[in-house]
């Protein structure tokens, strides 16, 4: 394909604008800047009636204004008598090539619309996504930004977050509280329960509803696996969780239930050479 002038093509075609088209072209530009005021009028309502996130609405509002105000400078331009072929394909030509240098960039902005429209979180929400977890902080078009409990700011991409499987711990209002541990064989079963209980008692914040549980889950090499569940807030999840690990120890120290732990048995052998 060959270079287009276009300098010597909007010279050609200026020289050639009469007072005529330059009166009709005036006409022509009131007319769009009417019409594009009553689509934006209309447009706005309709964005208004819907559910969308008011982020979606404003970024689809200022989308259709820049199209409306193209096309609008594109029909006054063409009222003038220039020839708008070259220009409309140079102009083709230039937005496929803006749209293939910044793919990952649009793909980022078509998840953060996704993300926003359909509002699997919101600000303030603990979730996990791509193996990273904490607290979300802000929701941009290109990332959403994450408080890590460890207080690290991280930055996910918004298309690789649309795309992968995320888990909302607050959304729900409460969560789930598990904790595993070992007894002896020697302990009796209801012993080791009760120690548990007790610890559930001592727990503040424990939710009623679901009741809390303690279930012999598993047999062990050295001892048997029980295992405490327990609801909470969302807000006092962690404050729950170590305070029963604490209590748990504190229960099982008061019942003499020992906890089993691996021991190593070294023999040392005497060189009688």
């Amino acid at each position: 394909m060959g270079n287009i002038d276009i300098t010597a093509l909007l010279s050609a075609s200026v020289g050639k604008v009469s007072v005529g088209d330059i009166l009709t072209s005036v006409i022509v530009l009131v007319v769009c800047l009417v019409a594009v005021r009553l689509l934006l009028k209309l447009t706005r309502r309709l964005l208004g009636a819907s559910k969308l996130d008011d982020r979606v609405q404003k970024y689809l509002l200022s989308g259709v204004r820049l199209v409306l105000y193209l096309l609008s400078a594109i029909i006054v331009i063409g009222s003038l008598g220039i020839d708008m072929t070259s220009l409309v394909a140079l102009l083709s030509v230039a937005s496929l090539g803006v749209t293939l240098a910044a793919e990952d960039v649009l793909a980022n902005v078509a998840g953060g619309l996704v993300i926003l429209s359909a509002h699997p979180f919101a600000i303030g929400d603990y979730i996990e996504a791509s193996g990273t977890a904490g607290t979300v902080e802000e929701i941009t078009l290109n990332y959403t930004k994450l408080i890590t409990p460890d207080g690290l700011l991280v930055m996910l991409p918004n298309k690789s977050l649309a795309d992968s499987q995320m888990t909302n711990y607050t959304t729900l209002g409460r969560r789930r509280i598990a904790w595993k541990l070992s007894a002896s064989y020697n302990a009796p079963t209801e012993t080791v329960k009760a120690a548990c209980r007790q610890a559930l008692s001592a727990t503040e914040n424990i939710l009623e509803d679901p009741a809390p549980a303690v279930r012999l889950s598993a047999y062990g090499d050295s001892g048997i696996e029980y295992t405490v569940y327990c609801w909470a807030s969302s807000e006092d999840y962690w404050e729950v969780y170590f305070a029963l690990a604490e209590n748990l120890r504190t229960a099982f120290g008061e019942a003499g239930v020992e906890i089993p732990y691996n021991h190593l048995d070294v023999h040392i052998l005497e060189n009688k050479g």
